[in-house]
């Protein structure tokens, strides 16, 4: 509908911002915590309806219903060290309070 699906589109960005957001958070708490970490990779799962991104049905919600974090962890900390950090992760990642919290208002300005 929007592209020959080669490239990301915006909502696949989004998860993209989020997965940035959460990791270099995660990986800040960490240090802070003194926690080591041998690696790490971050993933982020969304569910889409396109039917109502499409306009094919009107009752189908636009957007992410839910979104999903996970972190695959090489560590030797126990877990729940590893599950504080990623609750402080949680609580300082901007871009995912930003999802829970923020209006976003439309506004068309005539030049």
């Amino acid at each position: 509908a929007g592209g020959d699906g080669s490239c990301a589109c915006a909502a696949e960005m989004l998860l993209e911002a989020l997965i940035g957001c959460a990791g270099v958070t995660f990986a800040a708490v960490c240090t802070a915590m003194s926690i080591p970490i041998r690696s790490a990779h971050v993933a982020a799962y969304g569910d889409l309806d396109f039917r109502g991104t499409l306009g094919v049905d009107r009752q189908t919600p636009i957007g992410f219903t839910s979104v999903r974090i996970e972190f695959i962890l090489d560590s030797a900390t126990d877990d729940a060290t590893l599950a504080k950090a990623t609750q402080l992760a949680e609580r300082y990642c901007v871009v995912a309070q930003t999802l829970k919290e923020v209006a976003v208002s439309w506004t068309r300005v005539t030049p």
